[in-house]
C-alpha cells in the first residue's frame, strides 16, 4: 500500500495525512505493508514534503514581501539538488493578518532564498512557486540576485509589481555567475502567460487584494516590464511573456524563465521525480493519494491527479482521501480515481471537519480498507 497524498491545507501536513491514513488502515488490517512518501506539486508544502524525503533542512533570513524580515527554509540533497519554494520567502503567509499590499509586494526575498541555497553548494534546482503575495514579474528575484532595474534618474525602481511602470533601463548582466551553471526547474501547476486577460494580475491578483484599478495598472506595468527586458536580452524576453508558466506566482515564473533561464515543468511531475515516486510506484499494488479539497483545480496539475495518472499508467488502482469532494464521479474516474472519502461525508460542518480532521481521515481510511483491501 503507497500513500502519496498532499497537505489538507489549514488542517493536516501531508505527513500527518499519511500516519492518519495509515492508522485507520491498520485497525481494519493490522499488517498491512504500508509506505508513505508525502507530494507536493510545487505550491506550499514543497520543502515539506522533500524533507519528509530525507532532505536535510536549511534555513536563511530573508526580505518578506512586504520588507520585513522572515526566516525561509530551503532543503538540500547531498548530490546538490535543493528544493527552493518562493512562498517560504513571499508567500501569503508573510503578510500581516488581513493586510494585503497587492502593487508593492516583492520577491526579492525569494531572490536571496536562492542565494542561499547556491551558498549551501546547491547545483540545480526545484524553485517551486505558488502561494506568493506579490506581482513584480520576479524583478525582486531577479535584483536579489544582480540585476539592475532603473527609472530614468537611474536610481532602482521601488519594490514591487505597480513601480514596474517607472521602469526605464535593465540590466541582467551582474545576476550571479553561479546561476548560469545551476539547473534550475521551474515547477508550478499553473500555465497562465504573464499578462492579458489569463496572465498573473487579472487572473490571481484578486487573490492578492487588488482591485480592479490595481489589477489594470500591474497588468500594464509587467507588460511595460516585459518591453523593457526586450530590450535589454531581446526576443526572448517577449516570447517568455507568453510561455506557459509566466504568469506562475504573480509572474515570477517569467522572471525565473527570462533571467535565470529556467525550464518549466509541471510541478507535481518534477516532484514525483525528486522525491522517488516510481520506485516506490513498483513496489506497490495499490495507491491512495488526495488533498484537501478535490475540485476542477485538481485535474489541472495538482498532486492527486498527477498520482493517479502515474500509478493509471502502471496499471494500479488509486483511489482518493479529501475534506471535501467537488468532482463528480465520472470526472474522478477520468482522472484515474476509482473513488474518493471525504471527512464532509462523516462531519458535514467544515469548521468541525477541519478541527478533527485527524481522527475524520482515519475512520474514513477504516472504510476504504474494508471496500478495496478486505
Amino acid at each position: 500500500m503507497l500513500i502519496a497524498a498532499d497537505k489538507f491545507k489549514g488542517s493536516l501536513t501531508a505527513v500527518e495525512v499519511a500516519e492518519h491514513v495509515t492508522a485507520g488502515l491498520r485497525r481494519v488490517i493490522p499488517t498491512l505493508d504500508v509506505a508513505a512518501i508525502p507530494v507536493a506539486d510545487g505550491g506550499d508544502g514543497t520543502v515539506a514534503a522533500a524533507l519528509a524525503a530525507g532532505f536535510t533542512r536549511h534555513q536563511a533570513r530573508v526580505t518578506g514581501p512586504t520588507g520585513s524580515p522572515v526566516t525561509a527554509t530551503f532543503a538540500l540533497r547531498a548530490d546538490g539538488t535543493a528544493v527552493v519554494e518562493m512562498a517560504e520567502a513571499s508567500g501569503l503567509q508573510h503578510l500581516p493578518e488581513g493586510v494585503f499590499t497587492p502593487l508593492t509586494a516583492t520577491t526579492y526575498g525569494t531572490g536571496e532564498l536562492l542565494l542561499a541555497a547556491l551558498d549551501a553548494g546547491a547545483t540545480s534546482i526545484v524553485f517551486g512557486v505558488g502561494g506568493s503575495a506579490t506581482t513584480d514579474g520576479g524583478a525582486g528575484m531577479l535584483a536579489a540576485l544582480g540585476a539592475r532595474f532603473l527609472d530614468a534618474d537611474g536610481q532602482p525602481v521601488a519594490p514591487g509589481g505597480g513601480p514596474l511602470k517607472a521602469l526605464a533601463t535593465a540590466d541582467l548582466s551582474g545576476l550571479d555567475p553561479r546561476l548560469a551553471h545551476t539547473d534550475i526547474v521551474l515547477a508550478s501547476d499553473v500555465d497562465n502567460p504573464l499578462t492579458g486577460p489569463k496572465g498573473a494580475p487579472a487572473v490571481y491578483g484578486p487573490q492578492k487584494g487588488a482591485s480592479e484599478e490595481d489589477v489594470a495598472a500591474l497588468d500594464a506595468a509587467l507588460a511595460h516590464y516585459a518591453e523593457v527586458l526586450e530590450r535589454a536580452v531581446g526576443t526572448k524576453a517577449a516570447e517568455h511573456a507568453l510561455a506557459p508558466g509566466a504568469g506562475a506566482a504573480g509572474g515570477i515564473g517569467y522572471g525565473a524563465l527570462v533571467g535565470l533561464d529556467a525550464a518549466f515543468r509541471p510541478g507535481i511531475d518534477v516532484m514525483l521525480d525528486v522525491l522517488g515516486f516510481a520506485p516506490a510506484l513498483a513496489r506497490a499494488t495499490f495507491v491512495i493519494t488526495g488533498e484537501g479539497s478535490l475540485d476542477q483545480q485538481t485535474l489541472h496539475g495538482k498532486a492527486p491527479a498527477g498520482v493517479a495518472a502515474a500509478a493509471r499508467a502502471a496499471g494500479i488502482d488509486v483511489v482518493a482521501v479529501c475534506g471535501r469532494l467537488a468532482l463528480p464521479q465520472d470526472a474522478l474516474v477520468a482522472a484515474g480515481i476509482r473513488r474518493a472519502y471525504a471527512l464532509t461525508e462523516l462531519e458535514p460542518d467544515p469548521a468541525r471537519c477541519m478541527a478533527e480532521a485527524g481522527p475524520l481521515l482515519e475512520r474514513a481510511a477504516e472504510s476504504l480498507a474494508r471496500d478495496f483491501l478486505l
